[in-house]
């Protein structure tokens, strides 16, 4: 008996169905997005209210198709272009019309305020629903790449000596061009071009320049107050120290300070020791850790360390969302100043001091007794020894537990399962709203399986 086959007919006409539903299933997130989006009253939403022009497509269906896309790891407005043409669930969304990518891009640019009401507007759902009950949280910190090269870096003081080679290149031009002239041949056709483009980058250099110069002198006012402290209480003891002579801050950049030229707001960093250096920005997130595991709030910084994320992180949760109670973070979060400020609010604090970690090390592998390293790594701030006590105790114990397994495995479902490891944007003010715009589809995609689970 001949093998049998399903007939693959390309060359007939397909028959639609009437209503797209009819291929969709009733329980897809397409329907929840949808509804979850319209359902809000987002007054930020850029319109045309003059009626000219083009008919604009709905700002709500825009919104819901961003949201759709990012959860389902379709982040470029060329790649959200080409889905609403060959994924069912966004032609649904879309009513079977097909935005072009620059509509895409001009919408998800000009309405990061209504990505951030619907941020509010999503936890506020999930406090209806009975999902969310706002106690103990956690948060943590992730680097994420910029939409730039980090070979596009260049230091303060490289950028003068390519600024002063291009000088003398445009000036030794020049002078080959006004011979040119003057010998009236077409040799000089090319010189303004090759003159132009050696000006741009010159312009381009010198405005790396000064961008440097002017972050030298905003971190050195931040510093002043501190610097004057320290002098003030030196003078309260007399003026005789046997310290280090105390050095006022710098407001010039130092020669190795680099700038990228591509994306002049992102930073190197890297993610440990080990790892090699990314241009990069520091995303930072805050978790419920009483079972929801939805995000409560999304910043970013241009700072590789947590160290002062901390207040930031806690005090951005919104009113309506509710107040913790407490708070989890890892050692990289181990500041005096953000600590006491977070806990004279009334949110307990449980931050690692690092001695945790190497205890659990000493259990894995079976060695009781502290290594000369590991002693000489013991905290000795009073406070540090205070916040290691208070993790030894049952219920820090317990708590602190929480934290590994609600705040990382968020990063890990937007990175790995949503596939977002890199901003399509630049710029720290578009690049934090792209942030955010993860942070809300992650929590439409969690609420929406948290609610079929209901």
């Amino acid at each position: 008996m001949k093998p049998r086959f399903v007939n693959i007919d390309r060359q007939t006409p397909l028959l639609l169905p009437p209503d797209l539903r009819d291929w969709i299933p009733s329980g897809d997130m397409v329907h929840f997005v949808v509804e979850a989006v319209e359902g809000m009253n987002l007054s930020s939403l850029r319109v045309n209210k003059r009626g000219t022009g083009s008919e604009q497509y709905p700002p709500t269906m825009m919104l819901a198709l961003l949201v759709y896309c990012y959860a389902n790891g379709v982040f470029g407005s060329r790649r959200i272009e080409q889905a609403t043409y060959r994924d069912v669930g966004v032609r649904y969304l879309t009513g079977d019309t097909h935005p072009d990518h620059d509509t895409i891009c001009k919408f998800r640019r000009e309405n990061f305020e209504a990505v951030a009401e619907s941020f509010l507007g999503i936890l506020l759902l999930a406090k209806e629903m009975g999902v969310l009950k706002v106690g103990t949280v956690s948060t943590d910190g992730t680097k994420l790449k910029a939409n730039a090269s980090k070979h596009r870096s260049i230091t303060y003081q490289r950028a003068g000596e390519l600024v002063e080679q291009l000088r003398l290149e445009v000036k030794e031009l020049m002078g080959k061009a006004e011979q040119a002239d003057r010998s009236e041949q077409d040799e000089g056709q090319q010189l303004p071009k090759e003159i132009a483009r050696r000006e741009a980058l010159k312009a381009k250099l010198e405005e790396a320049r000064e961008r440097l110069e002017h972050r030298a002198r905003k971190k050195a006012q931040a510093e002043q107050a501190e610097y004057e402290g320290k002098v003030k209480a030196r003078e309260k003891r007399g003026g005789r120290s046997k310290g280090k002579k105390i050095k006022p801050p710098k407001d010039t950049p130092k020669p190795d300070d680099q700038i990228n030229l591509t994306d002049h707001e992102s930073r190197l960093m890297r993610k440990n020791k080990r790892s090699a250096y990314e241009q990069a920005y520091n995303a930072q997130a805050t978790v419920d850790a009483d079972g929801s595991q939805l995000i409560l709030n999304a910043g970013l910084s241009q700072c590789a360390s947590d160290r002062n994320e901390l207040a930031t992180n806690v005090e951005g949760i919104a009113e309506e969302v509710g107040k913790p109670t407490a708070v989890l973070a890892d050692s990289g979060y181990a500041c005096e100043e953000a600590v006491n400020q977070v806990q004279a609010a009334d949110v307990d604090v449980y931050v690692s001091t690092g001695a945790e970690a190497k205890q659990m090390r000493r259990r894995h592998d079976f060695r009781p007794e502290r290594t000369r390293s590991e002693t000489q790594k013991e905290p000795k701030a009073p406070w540090l020894l205070a916040m290691r006590d208070k993790l030894q105790t049952d219920t820090g114990k317990a708590l602190y537990a929480l934290r590994k397994q609600t705040v990382e495995p968020v990063f890990g479902i937007i990175k790995n399962v949503m596939g977002f490891r890199q901003f399509n944007l630049r710029g720290l003010k578009k690049a934090e709203g792209e942030w955010q715009l993860v942070a809300l589809s992650y929590n439409v995609k969690r609420l929406w399986n948290l609610k079929t689970c209901l």
